[in-house]
């Protein structure tokens, strides 16, 4: 059928969503319990870990994008293309 058109028993994209933010949080929690002999001091359900982790990834993410678009929207459009 067309994109985005709801599945035969009704689900959508709201529900395919949904799925895969279930799927994710099981991923992350399999993958904690996995690394959590390498990590010291901190435990595969550590709720402080799991909320600062995505916050440290966000800030990070926000800096890289940020930061240059800062300092090319302080430069002259005209005087870049005179110099080319």
């Amino acid at each position: 059928g067309p994109a985005g058109a709801p599945a035969a028993g009704g689900g959508g994209r709201g529900a395919r969503r949904r799925g895969r933010g279930r799927r994710g949080v099981a991923a992350a929690a399999a993958a904690s319990r996995m690394l959590e002999s390498l990590l010291y001091g901190v435990a595969a359900d550590d709720p402080l870990t799991f909320l600062l982790v995505p916050l440290v990834l966000a800030a990070a993410a926000l800096a890289a994008c940020w930061l240059p678009a800062r300092r090319a929207a302080h430069v002259d459009p005209l005087s870049l293309l005179r110099s080319e």
